[in-house]
């Protein structure tokens, strides 16, 4: 980018902190008009989300406009003028050979002039990542201009997409793996869906989804069975032991022995070796309950003496007694199919889109999955995609990326809680997974109850609207400081407008993520036409029966 590029001249510095500069706009273009046009594009000078190009003699820093304001004065003959002002943030430096970098190591000083930037340069900015063709949206400031991140930086050091609900986050989720699909063809995706938003059944059993037929597996987390022999102990602990049940501590300890009893029977008849408490094999529930019973009602003496564990575990054998007995909990503890350590392979194969179907995009529709065991049935899924590719000798050649949708109900910021196992496993996989070809993409309305662990592992950040305060000041908190003032914007963004922040794009930037062709399934409800023509009765009684039976519809 050289002088001759950028001559609009729009202001002059007139203050510069570590973190941001203070512009005082041109007098011509102080008016109620201030229009300019640079590369035959008309715009308004100083507009907010623009770029401008600060320079000083050898100094070329880039800056984007986050705030404007006019103050009032009058001059000699009493008449009131208005001088205007631009907040800038800068992002990076304009070297000598026209290459963009990020961080400003050299700062200019008050006086230095302030040029507006057209396409013709942003183009040059972003010109490395245009190579990569993995379009996203337009630049709002600039609607001709279209988006590419670096998949690279996205997908290989986690992201996150936040924001409110109704801002379109179901729509940027869509959009974001439809294109991706187009600028990489050989995608591994795995989605957590908790909505039923992107893959979903109608009335008559038909699949539809948000995605090409061809690519997408939809997966039902309740008739695909997830064998509770594939749970690690620590998530067979969250599912049978209150934690804060006074006798946890010796239920934990009773059940690991057991636990360890049982694998060991299991691997001599498969002709294992060694086996270790989270050895995904398979054990008999009903023995492991049998054995818990016995030790509860153990008696010597001809009745006369109770044993050492006796009724220590009421409250263990209760708790197992109501999941085992709770219809909801069939996929999870009464596997029909994957009833042998054999199966295992074939559940692999299908979590990852290598089964019969081979799918880019593998949709586990969480939907009608017990709220309470959601957690649990989430971080096992996790688990299988960070196992595999852990063992997997191809793992560069095979990365895999985890969508967490509505992250923050199974990776709760909270400590100690209901489901630390569950939070401990997502976080492993946060930490460790992009080293073995997993990432995490994890998408929430409210940041704050996220897990700070998993959000300090999210090199990029989509975020979109979000008005509330607390949730606005931790994601300024988790941007670099300079970047910080940007999020002031996120209360005005549209809907399917986002900041995109991070290493993923080469520059803060304010962008309209594309419209999804097909969308995803609406969840919102139409309650204006629905209180003008909706049904005047309705089958209470069906009502009752699917409540019943824990069936939707």
């Amino acid at each position: 980018m050289t002088a001759q590029q950028s001559n609009t001249l729009i202001g002059y510095l007139t203050e510069v902190r570590g973190n941001g500069m203070e512009a005082r706009v041109a007098k011509e273009h102080s008016g109620n008009f201030p229009i300019i046009t640079i590369d035959g594009e008309e715009m308004l000078a100083g507009q907010i989300g623009s770029y401008t190009v600060v320079r000083q003699k050898s100094i070329n820093v880039l800056a984007l406009v986050f705030k404007t304001w006019g103050k009032d004065r009058f001059d000699t003959s009493d008449r009131r003028m208005t001088d205007r002002f631009i907040s800038l943030i800068p992002v990076g430096e304009i070297q000598d050979n026209g290459t963009f970098i990020r961080g400003v190591r050299h700062y200019p000083t008050p006086g230095a002039e302030v040029y507006a930037v057209g396409l013709h340069e942003i183009n040059a900015i972003f010109s490395k990542f245009r190579d990569y063709q993995f379009f996203i949206g337009q630049l709002s400031s600039h609607k001709d201009y279209h988006l590419s991140l670096d998949p690279r930086a996205l997908f290989g050091r986690h992201f996150a997409i936040i924001g409110q609900s109704g801002s379109g986050k179901s729509w940027a989720v869509t959009s974001l793996i439809q294109n991706t699909i187009k600028a990489m063809p050989k995608t591994h995706i795995i989605m957590l869906d908790l909505h039923g938003e992107y893959c979903w059944k109608d009335n008559d059993g038909t699949v539809h989804s948000a995605f090409p037929d061809e690519i997408v597996q939809y997966v039902d987390a309740m008739e695909m069975e997830m064998p509770y022999w594939m749970m690690t102990y620590a998530e067979l602990v969250d599912l049978f032991i209150d934690r804060d049940d006074k006798g946890a501590t010796l239920q934990m300890s009773f059940m690991r022995e057991i636990l360890q009893q049982l694998k060991r029977k299991e691997a001599k008849q498969i002709g294992m070796g060694t086996v270790s408490i989270d050895t995904p094999i398979y054990f008999s529930l009903a023995e492991m309950y049998m054995q818990f019973k016995n030790a509860n009602e153990e008696r010597k003496d001809f009745g006369k003496v109770q044993g050492a564990l006796f009724g220590q575990f009421d409250e263990f054998l209760i708790r197992m007694q109501s999941r085992f007995n709770d219809v909801r909990y069939d996929f999870l503890l009464k596997p029909k199919i994957r009833n042998n350590s054999a199966s295992m392979a074939d559940l692999l194969r299908q979590f990852v889109g290598l089964g019969a179907k081979k799918a880019n995009i593998t949709v586990i529709d969480l939907s009608s999955v017990p709220t309470d065991v959601r957690p649990a049935v989430s971080a096992q899924v996790g688990r299988l995609a960070y196992e595999f590719n852990y063992w997997n000798p191809r793992r560069r050649d095979f990365p895999i990326t985890l969508i967490c949708e509505e992250a923050h109900a199974y990776i709760p910021r909270e400590k100690g809680g209901q489901f630390e196992g569950t939070k401990k496993m997502m976080e492993r996989i946060a930490k460790e997974g992009r080293k073995y070809g997993v990432s995490i993409g994890v998408v929430s309305q409210r940041p704050t109850e996220l897990s700070e662990t998993m959000l300090a592992q999210c090199s990029s950040f989509i975020c979109l609207r979000t008005t509330n305060p607390e949730d606005q000041a931790y994601i300024k908190g988790l941007v670099p400081e300079a970047e910080g003032d940007l999020t002031d914007i996120l209360t005005s963004l549209g809907r399917g407008e986002a900041l995109v922040l991070g290493e993923a794009a080469p520059l803060p930037t304010r962008v309209q993520i594309y419209r999804p062709n097909p969308e995803p399934k609406s969840n919102d409800v139409d309650y204006f036409t629905s209180w003008r023509e909706g049904p005047t009765d309705l089958d209470v009684e069906e009502i009752v029966n699917l409540w019943r039976t824990q069936t939707r519809k």
